[in-house]
């Protein structure tokens, strides 16, 4: 296997989910965790997931991270290996409210979570969306915006902004709040709505032609890909007129949306259409396997476009990736992480289902949130 760009070579974790504490040292080799339901795997892989920019892989409220039973502060601490030298990245709990949380890097404290995407960029598959070609569009929608945080790290704060301005909108409507205060609420949103929107557009475009390129070497099947429009007739091509447009929809749509008791139109309406392309299926129409196969050919192909268009390939985190796949799957999902050359964490109840990976892994047995390296 050869040495990735960047890896993790430390991991801490103080008074996080199930662990007292832990603590791990490793080199650059893919990460294997086995171990029961429950011992703390998947805790393990979310505290990873923290060194990004959001929730993380489960999208729990930060007050709800901390040990039971402890005082409500939590830290995970890394240190990551770059083409630079080693940087040291920390996130945790604030001393003043648990419902936030603070990043360090290098010793000093960060101006923004998104500062941690200059060293890592973090993708994830959970069993949780194994579902989600055939689930809710929400669902969806989370993934595309994941994939695209990946890219541009302050999308998934621009998510948040609009989510919240939206909802001052409907509560202003419910109150029949002043219509001046609406119109700079609306011309917030549409701000941030058409940032939002761009960036899904763009990342898919530049998706898909990384998937063309590139999908047969990865040995799971392509799938075409296509975000549902705002409105049903056109889009402004541009920022600015797709921000006038959206304030104008808006102001119209007041009373509409009154009635509806929510904003009826918006980027937290669209959809993500996933095909089959050599099936020419929809994907929710697909069989199980299928879904799973389409989803990991995704996120495989995502991460070569982050690694092209940014320098940084993703770490993966990949949570009980192995049991629903049968052997010649698993093979060309080991074979496409070596291709990628990034540090892959993996977790399994089942060692023997990582056996093919020989060397190129480092195990961990994981029980009741105790970690102990495993020979091999």
């Amino acid at each position: 296997m050869t040495t990735p760009d960047r890896y993790i070579s430390r991991l801490r974790l103080t008074s996080f989910r199930n662990y007292t504490s832990a603590a791990l040292d490793l080199d650059h080799r893919h990460v294997v965790l086995v171990g029961e339901n429950g011992a703390g795997k998947t805790n393990l892989i979310e505290a990873v997931s923290l060194l990004s920019p959001g929730r993380g892989l489960r999208r729990a409220p930060f007050e709800s991270l901390a040990l039971s039973g402890s005082d409500g502060m939590w830290a995970v601490a890394a240190t990551v290996e770059t083409p630079f030298g080693p940087a040291d990245m920390g996130t945790g709990a604030t001393t003043d409210t648990a419902a936030a949380r603070r990043v360090r890097i290098n010793g000093a404290n960060a101006r923004s979570v998104e500062e941690m995407s200059d060293y890592l960029r973090v993708l994830w598959l959970i069993p949780a969306m194994d579902g989600i070609f055939s689930g809710p569009a929400a669902d969806r929608r989370r993934f595309l915006d994941r994939l695209v945080t990946t890219l541009i790290p302050g999308h998934s704060a621009a998510v948040g902004d609009f989510e919240k301005a939206m909802r001052q909108r409907n509560r202003l409507l419910e109150e029949n709040g002043d219509p001046a205060w609406l119109s700079a609420i609306e011309t917030q949103m549409a701000e941030t709505a058409s940032a939002i929107h761009f960036a899904r557009a763009d990342s898919l475009a530049h998706l898909q032609g990384v998937m063309a390129a590139n999908v047969a070497d990865t040995g799971f099947p392509e799938a075409l890909l296509e975000l549902s429009p705002l409105f049903e007739d056109s889009v402004p091509g541009t920022a600015s007129a797709l921000e006038a447009e959206l304030v104008g929809r808006w102001k119209t749509a007041r009373a509409l949306d009154k009635a509806a008791g929510r904003t009826t139109f918006g980027p937290h309406r669209v959809d993500l259409a996933v095909t089959h392309k050599d099936k020419a299926m929809p994907a929710g129409l697909c069989s199980t396997g299928e879904q799973k196969a389409l989803l990991i050919g995704l996120v495989l192909v995502h991460a070569r476009l982050v690694a092209q268009m940014t320098g940084i390939t993703p770490l993966l985190l990949l949570d009980e990736i192995a049991a629903h796949l049968d052997p010649r799957r698993r093979a060309a999902l080991f074979d496409a992480l070596d291709k990628l050359r990034t540090q892959c964490w993996m977790t399994g109840t089942d060692p023997v289902l990582f056996a093919d990976l020989g060397a190129r892994a480092q195990r961990f047995a994981v029980d009741a949130g105790q970690l102990a390296r495993m020979p091999g």
